[in-house]
């Protein structure tokens, strides 16, 4: 083998070659000494594109790993992999191999099922980048645009829980409240439908606060983790979703965000249901009116 500063390790699959990436990186991770970078090739889908990826790695003496479903395909790779002389290797075929001997069945052949893009998929990313960038109170200006706006003091789950909720396919946007200042306007400004507060016991805050601290290594001699404040703060924050009606108050303590975004969930398909019915019915004395 040449020696080379640098070794090149191609990627070659009939999809994204996230699969492929991961299990290569997983094993370099036992040879930590040495210098490894990839070339990843997605959506491979006929012979000439692997004729032009083998004659580059033929030249540099790169190693192949690859992700390629279509039996045609795979063969064609080992041709030339032996007719190059180059190092290749197969993740794909001998799983598929047994478990078509499993199964006594043999595989669809269809690439790219796994990371199948579809409209669900681009929401989800959407979704995602829409949340990230709305994180912590940032981006106001474009709160009619979420689909769930979380409301809370400090510590109360607000980031993770618009994550997860994000890997629904929601658009999130989490806004900070600290007592003593006032709510952002635009929370008044968008459909009330939209707003959840969150909430926890004021024990739970203190302790989560505590904890925060140490390990930021600052001593808890302020408000944050004094526990007359967080008492304090936990009760202006439910006197004034008590005094919002329509911003229903999930308390997180203690709870899985599962836990807590299923019932966020489960709310927000429940008032689109409402909201459905409700047109319905609207058009409907609308046609009878005529």
């Amino acid at each position: 083998m040449l020696q080379t500063d640098r070794l090149k390790v191609i990627v070659i699959s009939d999809g994204t070659g996230e699969t492929a990436t991961a299990i290569t990186r997983a094993a370099m991770t036992q040879f930590a000494d040495k210098d490894i970078f990839f070339t990843r090739y997605k959506n491979v889908r006929s012979k000439e594109q692997i004729d032009a990826i083998f004659q580059e790695a033929a030249i540099h003496h790169d190693v192949v790993v690859y992700t390629i479903v279509s039996l045609e395909l795979r063969k064609h790779i080992e041709m030339l992999t032996r007719r190059d002389h180059v190092r290749s290797v197969d993740l794909l075929g001998p799983l598929l191999s047994a478990f078509s001997n499993f199964f006594e069945a043999e595989p669809s052949h269809v690439p790219g099922l796994l990371h199948a893009v579809n409209d669900d998929y681009f929401k989800r990313v959407s979704a995602i980048e829409f949340t990230l960038n709305h994180d912590d109170g940032r981006n106001l200006d474009s709160l009619e645009e979420a689909d769930v706006v979380l409301v809370g003091i400090s510590r109360t789950s607000k980031t993770p829980l618009s994550i997860y909720l994000s890997l629904e396919g929601m658009k999130v946007v989490n806004v900070p409240i600290v007592m003593g200042l006032p709510l952002p306007e635009k929370l008044f400004q968008v459909d009330q439908r939209k707003i959840f507060c969150l909430t926890i016991d004021p024990e739970a805050l203190h302790q989560i606060r505590k904890n925060r601290l140490s390990r930021l290594g600052v001593q808890a001699d302020g408000d944050y983790a004094d526990l007359t404040k967080v008492v304090e703060e936990v009760e202006w924050a439910n006197r004034l979703f008590a005094e919002n009606k329509r911003w229903p108050s999930f308390n997180v303590t203690g709870k899985a965000l599962e836990e807590t975004a299923a019932e966020i969930l489960k709310l927000v398909s429940m008032r689109k249901v409402n909201r459905f019915k409700q047109s319905k019915r609207f058009d409907g004395d609308e046609k009878k009116e005529e």
